[in-house]
């Protein structure tokens, strides 16, 4: 597994070699396009990064997942998940920190933890993916792509309580 990374550099450089093309070179140029896709990712994600942090500073998760504590209970979530819930889709480290919490105050092994495990395994950051990709894409209208990536979230925090609970 720790050779995975070399060899796929390996076979990089001798495709490369192969097609009797300058690595350095192609590096270089690839090298001076990142900066402008950095330069243009910056905006959108220095604005989610401090709307994020707004939102988590300010309480208004908490009061959310606090509302939002008895209809996820019908769907098997229990209400110490809430805040992930909300948090997961918008920010890693904000999460990972509500994670952290979760294990100091029930313990690793608890149902709490393991589900809060598995939702963090199995979702990702929606609106940083999507500020990512708006970047870059011509088209800024995001759609249904959030909706659905949002719904998707909440599908796989239910069904990772769910397994959680018969395993």
């Amino acid at each position: 597994m720790i050779y995975v990374i070399p060899a796929v550099i390996l076979l990089t450089v001798a495709a490369a070699c192969l097609k009797r093309k300058s690595v350095y070179d192609s590096f270089i140029a690839g090298t001076k396009e990142s900066w402008t896709l950095i330069i243009s990712l910056l905006p959108y994600l220095a604005s989610v990064f401090m709307l994020i942090e707004i939102f988590r500073v300010s309480g208004v998760s908490q009061k959310i997942s606090d509302v939002l504590a008895i209809p996820l209970s019908w769907l098997g979530i229990p209400k110490e998940l809430c805040e992930l819930l909300i948090l997961r889709p918008l920010s890693g480290s904000g999460s990972l920190a509500v994670v952290e919490k979760i294990f100091a105050d029930y313990g690793v092994d608890s149902y709490v933890a393991r589900c809060a495990s598995v939702i963090m395994a199995a979702n990702d950051t929606v609106l940083y993916i999507t500020a990512v990709y708006l970047s870059t894409s011509k088209d800024k209208s995001s759609g249904a792509a959030i909706p659905i990536s949002l719904f998707t979230s909440l599908l796989g925090a239910v069904t990772a309580c769910l397994l959680c609970r018969i395993m």
